[in-house]
């Protein structure tokens, strides 16, 4: 596997508008804002602790985890299409099994399969979208990729105000949303791009090295997202924030999310993406650190959460551009399993080590931990910026 540095995809690759991709990452976002609550909410309200609650959540990392290095080769033996399909209706049917058993050790294999399940249209609409854009405008492509996700992540919450938490009735809402996701992607029939991995070249986990800052940023943007939405409401009511409103902080950094990603990639196409994450992660190092500082005066804190939220998704959506740029069509596939599984990885420690430096620190133990991370990521991307050209050019 190796990059070829800057490649624009080949014209018989481009098929087509990417219209129906962009209807079904929308609808997959919805789908996963109102499934990733639903089973939570369901062991608690049958008397599971904790624990075991959140043991079953990182299932579904295990799951994707576990499969993600398999699926651009599930891609290229079945077609795009058709594994885009077929998954859809294995998390359709995978939702159905939570209302058909109550056994708990059931739920959790349940779990695990769903995060392989909702790995495959996660990651080839990734891939998708690489292989068919053009280098000029790859960065405006994939800001809109995450604009979209994240706005069906924002809304899909809102789904479970109409259908409840209770019973069956969610259950069968998210699996007829997974169902509804495959409906759009009929337009992309003739037009999906074939994912062939090329052979050898160390499989997805060698992408690893060949591309530290693109990497290190997935790394970094799944460990800080995970921490800010397991422990930014704790931290909100520790400071004296009523409960109701401390899961609007989370909405803030949401909402910056939303704002930001279309700004930040038109900059990726316009400025040294090394550079533009240097900058986003020593930003975000700055905002997590200042939390504290700023109180709980929503004045001060709204702002400083949506900039930030914003910033931290741009770590995402700015390495995704630099596979793009750094690798390949045949090598596209492995990077961007190995990007998918990168950022997981760290959605599954970044928890459990900022609880650890909140029961050492307190609260402020949050954005010194998440200032930490963020600041390895700035060391990474300014030492790619200087790179010197006779070395192989910038590492990323």
């Amino acid at each position: 596997m190796t990059p070829r540095g800057p490649v624009s995809p080949p014209p018989a690759t481009a098929g087509g508008p990417l219209w129906p991709v962009h209807v079904a990452i929308l609808g997959a976002g919805l789908m996963m804002g109102a499934a990733m609550p639903l089973v939570p909410l369901a062991l608690e309200a049958r008397g599971i602790d904790n624990t075991t609650i959140g043991l079953n959540g990182a299932m579904w990392a295990v799951g994707l985890l576990a499969a993600g290095p398999f699926i651009p080769r599930w891609a290229a033996r079945l077609g795009t299409l058709p594994l885009l399909w077929l998954a859809l209706l294995a998390n359709a049917l995978l939702t159905l099994g939570y209302v058909w058993t109550d056994d708990l050790p059931t739920w959790f294999a349940l779990r695990f399969a769903q995060g392989a399940a909702t790995g495959v249209p996660w990651m080839l609409t990734e891939i998708w979208i690489n292989l068919v854009t053009e280098e000029r405008r790859r960065g405006r492509a994939l800001a809109l990729y995450s604009t979209l996700m994240a706005a069906g992540l924002a809304a899909g919450p809102l789904l479970l105000q109409f259908t409840g938490t209770r019973g069956a009735t969610p259950f069968l809402a998210c699996a007829a949303l997974s169902i509804a996701v495959a409906v759009p992607l009929v337009g992309a029939i003739g037009r999906a791009p074939a994912i062939r991995p090329e052979r050898g070249g160390g499989g997805a986990l060698g992408a690893v090295a060949l591309a530290p800052l693109a990497m290190v940023a997935a790394l970094v943007a799944g460990l800080a997202e995970t921490v800010v939405f397991t422990f930014l409401s704790i931290y909100a009511v520790g400071a004296g924030v009523a409960e109701a409103t401390a899961t609007l902080w989370q909405s803030a950094f949401l909402v910056g999310n939303l704002a930001l990603q279309l700004p930040i990639g038109w900059l990726a196409d316009r400025l040294d993406r090394a550079m533009l994450i240097a900058v986003c992660a020593l930003a975000c190092a700055l905002a997590a650190a200042a939390l504290p500082l700023a109180g709980t005066a929503p004045l001060l804190v709204v702002p400083l959460l949506a900039v930030w939220g914003g910033l931290s998704f741009g770590l995402y959506t700015v390495g995704l551009t630099i596979l793009g740029e750094r690798f390949a069509a045949g090598d596209m596939a492995r990077a961007n399993a190995a990007f998918v599984m990168v950022y997981t990885f760290g959605s599954l420690v970044g928890p459990p080590a900022s609880g650890k430096a909140m029961d050492a620190f307190g609260g402020a133990g949050l954005g010194l931990s998440l200032a930490a991370a963020y600041a390895v990521c700035a060391v990474v991307a300014a030492f790619a910026t200087r790179r010197p050209a006779d070395k192989g050019g910038p590492i990323r």
